[in-house]
């Protein structure tokens, strides 16, 4: 028996010397939210097939602790109305955060991040999936901000500075271990480790390669779409998206405008943000085909592993591939689109799962299974999340931007502090402190719904109506 007592000792040990060793005074004091919203949709900004009018939107979470000048800020990305629901959300999670110590989360993630997915009551409303879900990321991701802004680092630097060991104890591995072992990720770690200074050298200097979906707005004019092009072209970039989905002819004559702007050895890709049945997209894509798509992304519904797979087989004659994630409700998701084969381009989102400890599972899984991640973009702030998920991906794991690109929309990135920078089609590595997700305090105040300023006078002005 004493034998026993020892050997659960010495596992005990040596589990917690592979977690990071965090020392933070400081517990959590408060945990603010605050329902955000930008009205994009007077201008069709953000439109496609299935979200003709969104007003990019957030869940903003601010958490602040005693004895500690940084605050923790996080979001969840919305279209408008519901976000208040993911606001209560959020609420309902305040009793599991509030009085929390710093450094008992930041020493043992993976277990807070169970913990608070795994709550005996909240969870009958996912689990780990849906509203519930994206106000865990943003509350997550808020802890995330505050560690690296602790920590004086960016935070795919404080991800590139952990060894191995420590980045895997963030991680909950549950409901992945027939796919990817702890081992099997610890190796894809090691493996890489000490190449990570000179590939922090070169993503420094090139920047990471993106693609701009800024120009073509299903909701936009052929003329609109032509002025962007040709403005996106001088500033540097190659790789463009366009959304389809909802009229065959006017997607012919939009991608005719776009290719007559872009040119054939650009890269073009189109997105119908889950418009069809599988059987329709096949046909509906088979009619494209001209154009020379890189990928479709999401032809179909997010949660259809299945109907993605069955899409790519009817495309694969003609060069087109799948791109999806950014509605996969879970990493349990990620896996079976991973195992079964049935995406091609893995675009994790850095809010809709379940923030950064559930994304780094993904990346994982993304390189034993060989998909390039080339994460989901734009709305509020999600361009300023995940240009450091990719850089951690270059950094740490797959050590290539070959095939791997981020999206970029330019909306809205006025309104940050550390807003990302976009240099002839590429994003440049952020080196400020956090998750570059912190937004200025005036248009947090202007924005607030329903009774900040520019909701007011919208109101005023009958430009808006609410339901």
């Amino acid at each position: 028996q004493s034998h026993v007592i020892c050997y659960l000792i010495y596992v005990a040990m040596e589990s917690k010397s592979k977690r990071p060793k965090v020392v933070v005074n400081g517990k959590i004091s408060k945990l603010i939210v605050k329902d955000v919203r930008f009205p994009t949709s007077l201008e069709a900004h953000g439109s496609d097939a299935m979200h003709k009018d969104p007003d990019y939107s957030a869940a903003y979470v601010v958490i602040k602790s005693d004895g500690i000048d940084h605050e923790g800020h996080g979001l969840t990305f919305t279209v408008g109305r519901g976000t208040e629901v993911v606001v209560c959300a959020v609420e309902s999670l305040r009793g599991m955060v509030e009085g929390r110590d710093l450094g008992d989360i930041f020493g043992d993630f993976a277990g807070f991040w169970r913990e608070i997915t795994s709550e005996s009551q909240l969870r009958w409303i996912g689990p780990e999936k849906g509203v519930i879900h994206m106000a865990t990321a943003a509350v997550v991701n808020a802890l995330w901000d505050l560690w690296a802004k602790i920590e004086g680092k960016p935070l795919w630097k404080l991800l590139a500075d952990m060894t191995p060991e420590e980045i895997l104890s963030t991680i909950d591995f549950r409901y992945l271990s027939d796919a990817l072992t702890e081992e099997e990720a610890l190796e894809i770690l090691r493996e890489s480790a000490h190449l990570r200074q000179e590939r922090m050298k070169n993503i420094r200097s090139s920047g990471y390669p993106a693609y701009t979906t800024s120009c073509a707005w299903l909701g936009y004019s052929d003329e609109i779409l032509t002025k962007l092009a040709r403005e996106a072209l001088s500033q540097g970039f190659t790789k463009f998206k366009v959304k389809v989905g909802s009229d065959i002819e006017d997607d012919v004559r939009r991608l005719s405008v776009m290719r007559r702007e872009i040119g054939w050895t650009n890269m073009l890709m189109v997105d119908a943000n889950q418009k069809w049945d599988v059987e329709n997209a096949i046909n509906y894509m088979t009619k494209l085909a001209e154009f020379r798509l890189k990928w479709i992304e999401e032809p179909t519904s997010p949660d259809d592993v299945f109907g993605h797979l069955a899409i790519k087989k009817g495309l694969s004659q003609h060069g087109i591939g799948i791109a999806t994630g950014e509605q996969c409700q879970n990493r349990v998701m990620f896996k079976q689109f991973l195992q079964s084969g049935a995406m091609d381009y893995c675009q994790i989102d850095a809010a809709r799962i379940g923030g950064v400890n559930e994304i780094l599972s993904v990346i994982l899984m993304a390189k034993k299974f060989g998909v390039p991640v080339c994460p989901h973009a734009g709305g509020v702030g999600l361009c300023e999340y995940v240009q450091h998920l990719s850089i951690f991906d270059y950094v740490c794991v797959s050590g290539s931007i070959g095939n791997r690109m981020i999206e970029y929309v330019d909306h809205l990135h006025e309104h940050f502090l550390h807003p990302c920078v976009i240099r002839n089609g590429s994003y440049m590595v952020p080196e400020a402190p956090g998750y570059s997700i912190e937004m200025k305090p005036e248009s947090l105040a202007a924005h607030e719904y329903p009774d900040g300023p520019v909701w007011v006078k919208l109101r005023e002005e009958g430009l808006i109506k609410d339901l």
